[in-house]
C-alpha cells in the first residue's frame, strides 16, 4: 500500500520539464533525447516566434540566462539565434547545443510518446504552430498545448479541435492567507475557453482541489515535482501527468514505491 493509504497506485505520465533539464541544457535536443533515454512518457518544451516568424524552443524572452548572450527572441531571426550556444551555462559541460526549432523537437518524439508544447508568446503563434504540427508525423493524440494565457488556449481550440489544450495556473497567496484564483473561477474559465484541463504548480495543491477538477470533467496536471514523495501523492490523487526535471529518478522512485 502506498503512503497515502490508496491501495491502487495510479500511473501518471512522467513529463520531462524542458527535457531532462537537470542533466542537460534545457530546451535543447540533447535534453529531449536524454529524457527519452530516462524513459519519460513525454517531453515539455517552451516555444515562441522569432522576428522572421519561425518557432524556436526557448523559455525566456531573451537568451541571456541560458546562452550568456543577451538577445531578444522576438527581435532576432532564427539564423541569429542559432549562432548561440544554449549549453553555455549548464553545469553538464554539454556545449554547442543550439536553440532548436519546433520541427527539430518534434523529430525527437518516438513511437507513442507525447509532447507538451508550452506557448510563451501570444496568439500570433497559433497558425504557424498548427501548420508545423500538421506537417509532422506525430498523431494529434500525442500532442498537448499548454499556456498561462487564456486567449492562446481559446484561440487554439477555435482554430482546431484536434489538440488537447491545458490552462496553466500559478496560485498566489493573498494578505488574508487565501490562495487565488479560486476553484470556481478556474472552472468557469476552463469552460469559457474550451480547455481540456488544468495544469498547476505543486505548491498549495490539495487532494480535494485535484479531485474537484477531475470530477468536473477536466484533466489535472502538475509541475514541477522533483521528489518521489510528492509525485506519489499526486499519483494517488488522480493527477494525469507529473512534470519533472529528473524524469528517470521520478519514474524509478514511483516504481520502487509501487512494489513496496
Amino acid at each position: 500500500m502506498n503512503k497515502t493509504g490508496d491501495s491502487t497506485l495510479r500511473k501518471p505520465l512522467i513529463v520531462a520539464h524542458r527535457g531532462a533539464s537537470r542533466d542537460a541544457p534545457e530546451n535543447t535536443v540533447p535534453a529531449f533525447e536524454l529524457a527519452w533515454e530516462q524513459q519519460a512518457d513525454a517531453i515539455e518544451g517552451d516555444f515562441q516566434l522569432t522576428k522572421d516568424g519561425e518557432i524556436v524552443c526557448i523559455h525566456d524572452e531573451n537568451t541571456r540566462r541560458t546562452t550568456g548572450v543577451n538577445m531578444t527572441v522576438s527581435e532576432s531571426t532564427l539564423e541569429e539565434l542559432r549562432q548561440l550556444d544554449a549549453g553555455a551555462r549548464h553545469p553538464s559541460g554539454i556545449t554547442a547545443a543550439r536553440l532548436p526549432t519546433i520541427e527539430e523537437v518534434l523529430a525527437t518524439v518516438r513511437g507513442r510518446k507525447q509532447v507538451y508544447i508550452e506557448i510563451k508568446c501570444g496568439e500570433e503563434i497559433i497558425d504557424p504552430l498548427i501548420s508545423a504540427l500538421e506537417l509532422s508525423r506525430i498523431d494529434c493524440r500525442q500532442i498537448t498545448v499548454i499556456s498561462f494565457d487564456s486567449k492562446v488556449i481559446h484561440e487554439l481550440k477555435a482554430a482546431s479541435q484536434n489538440y488537447k489544450a491545458m490552462l496553466l495556473v500559478h496560485f498566489r497567496k493573498s494578505a488574508g492567507g487565501h490562495y487565488r484564483p479560486k476553484l470556481k473561477t478556474i472552472l468557469s474559465r476552463l469552460e469559457d475557453i474550451r480547455a481540456d484541463g488544468l495544469s498547476t504548480c505543486s505548491e498549495s495543491m490539495t487532494e480535494d482541489f485535484v479531485r474537484a477538477v477531475t470530477d468536473a470533467g477536466y484533466e489535472h496536471h502538475v509541475w514541477t515535482v522533483d521528489d518521489v514523495d510528492t509525485a506519489l501523492q499526486f499519483s494517488s490523487w488522480g493527477t494525469k501527468s507529473i512534470t519533472t526535471n529528473i524524469p528517470g529518478e521520478i519514474r524509478n522512485g514511483l516504481q520502487w514505491q509501487a512494489s513496496d
